[in-house]
């Protein structure tokens, strides 16, 4: 049977990472994807666990050589996916999930027409902006900046396969869950 590259992203806030932990403690036998970056590991990450710590340097050379499905720049860090860790994966007879930002699914879709896109929403763009403001951890700029991108993402969103509003958790788990085993009977 055929395993599928799935590909999960959704706004600053509007709980993607929390939907993606409940899915997986209910679906074990699925990969959740590692990525590559240049950021130096934070204090409990372990490499090949967390991400896979790269140099810059050969970074850039895996840019050069085509190796990434999708890769971006944050902060002054490069972050990206490879293909051959994917398809590996998919190799060894796993779904695999990437957890990524709008752009870099969209950059996935160009090289995997396979892959399944599928973007968490949240309930209202208002209920989004009461979520940010709610956690009390930015300023007033960095909420605009994100409520800017957000926009953006939405707009992108709808080059996804699917959307999935995420008013109620459980309710969201068992909606990505819907989706998943639909793709994977299709198969």
């Amino acid at each position: 049977m055929n395993k599928k590259l799935f590909v999960l992203s959704g706004s600053s806030g509007v709980g993607k990472g929390t939907v993606l932990k409940g899915f997986l403690e209910k679906n074990p036998d699925f990969m959740l994807s590692i990525s590559c970056t240049t950021r130096p590991p934070r204090p409990g990450e372990i490499d090949g666990v967390n991400y896979f710590f790269i140099s810059k340097n050969e970074f850039e050379n895996c840019i050069k050589e085509n190796k990434f499905l999708e890769w971006a720049e944050f902060a002054g860090n490069f972050y990206g996916t490879k293909k051959k860790y994917i398809n590996q994966c998919l190799e060894e007879g796993k779904n695999v999930i990437l957890e990524i930002d709008t752009q870099g699914a969209l950059q996935v879709k160009k090289q995997m027409p396979e892959a399944v896109l599928i973007f968490v929403c949240p309930p209202s763009y208002e209920a989004l902006e009461n979520r940010l403001r709610g956690r009390h951890t930015e300023d007033e700029a960095t909420i605009q900046k994100r409520l800017e991108q957000v926009k953006k993402e939405i707009e992108r969103s709808k080059k996804f396969d699917y959307q999935i509003v995420n008013d109620r958790l459980e309710d969201a788990i068992s909606r990505l869950e819907d989706v998943v085993n639909g793709e994977i009977k299709n198969a």
